[in-house]
């Protein structure tokens, strides 16, 4: 009976956050996201630097408050409570030890600044029931649980300064832990330390987790890390949770391009579906197991590359032929690059080819995993300025000449990916951006521009690979704009 009773406390939302928006100035940082988080669950926020993990888990700390939405903590909403009064401690990549206290004194900080309800004495008049402060037995008993936890038994006296930055790293846990919060956050915390100790502690702080029973949101940029560890894990990217679900989940049916791309290698491209358990990419029709998608619509496809097998050109089984451009021994397989048709396949395999190899490559059917396009068009909403201009996202572009328009009139400014061009001279284009991220397609670069004086975004395809954080202008010829007559019911996004 004990045990469901565990079990179904596990299965409560222990932090439920809804529809939060945090901006700092014009520049949204968290845009609309919602979270559940059960009772008991490792859940890691993970994500590029800028995504908004930290921002997100500060909110949940009680560091900095949304700009809009509201954030519960064990069903109360603590949207506004300073962060001693939520029942959650936080641990920091920069262990913010106290360097004039020992080891037993930084774990027993808090708990003498902590006061609990005496039970010894009556409740007063007005029902409030009297507190106590711990009592040094109580301190020392709860320190000494806390030292166990984290395997630094009999560390209590040593200096602070005379541990290594794995144990530093352990007296900051025990230091979050001994206060049993319900909610222990963790920002980056191993990102401090080696490969060899930062393994360890992965393992320590699973451990942990396990022999606390307490919800842990981790926060990192180290996929490896996430799937080690978690749960679940929440993939961000530019204020949006772009997907949650196990490790499993996200890394074999990863929902767009990014989540593909950012999980693990990947061969994302882009392909048609035929129909219903058809479709074409690389030049050739393939049997997969994803239906649903309408006839001739364009996906993306993801094929991961221990999931693609390399054969003699002369295998009938082939479907593909390649040249081999690349080999590279990483220890327990070999990295392969495979030109075929313009596209490049990066293969996993465990046996090793010549590069000028002539070979054939073979996915089988549940290998393919197809996604809907997260945006097929850029779309922004503009005015119409003049006969030969219309101004969106705060510039003006030259558009053909448009007979159903007139100046102050509202539209719909839409423009294809692929009519859209960089130049690294911004002041030479009407609009300019920094590059935010770059994904491979087998056969061209897909390219995120945002434009901080809009919070937009633009997406080209282009041949050219640029770097995130690149300072680009953006460039649109007048005749590939296209525009509609803007209502109120128009779709301004894809």
């Amino acid at each position: 009976m004990a045990k469901k009773n565990v079990t179904q406390e596990k299965k409560e939302t222990i932090i439920e956050i809804k529809n939060i928006i945090k901006k700092f100035g014009d520049v949204t940082i968290l845009d609309d996201v919602n979270l559940s988080i059960k009772r008991g669950d490792f859940v890691t926020l993970l994500g590029p630097s800028g995504c908004g993990k930290t921002t997100l888990l500060r909110l949940i700390a009680g560091f900095d408050t949304p700009t809009d939405g509201a954030i519960f903590i064990g069903g109360n909403n603590v949207t506004m409570l300073p962060p001693h009064k939520r029942p959650v401690n936080t641990v920091f990549q920069k262990y913010a030890l106290f360097p004039h206290l020992n080891v037993f004194g930084n774990i027993a900080f808090g708990l003498k600044l902590a006061k609990i309800p005496d039970t010894s004495k009556p409740a007063g008049k007005n029902g409030k029931i009297p507190t106590r402060k711990w009592k040094k037995a109580e301190i020392k008993e709860k320190v000494e649980k806390a030292l166990t936890l984290v395997g630094l038994e009999g560390y209590g006296h040593r200096d602070t300064n005379s541990l290594s930055g794995g144990q530093q790293q352990r007296v900051a846990i025990a230091r979050a832990i001994v206060c049993e919060p319900k909610v222990l956050l963790l920002d980056e915390p191993l990102g401090a330390l080696d490969l060899k100790m930062r393994k360890e502690m992965q393992v320590e702080l699973m451990n942990m987790h396990r022999n606390l029973g307490i919800t842990f949101v981790y926060v990192t940029h180290d996929q490896e890390e996430a799937l080690t560890m978690s749960d679940k894990i929440a993939v961000m990217r530019d204020g949006v949770i772009q997907q949650l679900g196990t490790p499993k989940q996200i890394y074999d049916e990863p929902q767009n391009a990014f989540v593909a791309d950012f999980i693990g290698e990947s061969n994302i491209l882009s392909g048609t579906m035929i129909k219903d358990f058809v479709l074409e990419f690389a030049g050739a029709k393939f049997t997969c197991e994803d239906k649903g998608f309408g006839k001739g619509e364009n996906v993306d496809i993801v094929i991961r590359p221990e999931d693609i097998y390399i054969m003699d050109a002369d295998n009938p089984k082939g479907m593909l032929k390649g040249e081999v451009v690349s080999v590279i021994f990483k220890g327990t397989y070999y990295e392969i690059e495979v030109k075929n048709e313009g596209y490049q396949f990066t293969v996993q395999d465990t046996a090793s080819w010549d590069v000028g190899d002539k070979v054939t490559m073979y996915i089988r059917p549940h290998d393919i995993h197809v996604m809907k396009k997260a945006k097929t068009i850029n779309s922004f909403d503009g005015v119409i300025k003049g006969a030969d201009s219309v101004q969106f996202l705060g510039a003006t572009y030259e558009i053909a000449e448009q007979a159903d328009f007139e100046a102050g009139d509202e539209v719909t400014v839409k423009i294809e990916f692929d009519n859209v061009e960089l130049t690294d001279h911004p002041e030479d284009a009407p609009l300019s951006g920094r590059v935010t991220d770059t994904l491979y397609k087998g056969k061209y670069y897909q390219v995120q521009v945002y434009v901080e004086d809009a919070d937009e975004f633009f997406l080209l395809n282009t041949n050219v690979e640029w770097d995130n954080g690149d300072q680009v202008g953006i460039l649109v010829k007048a005749e590939d704009i296209q525009l509609e007559k803007r209502t109120d019911s128009t779709e301004t996004a894809d």
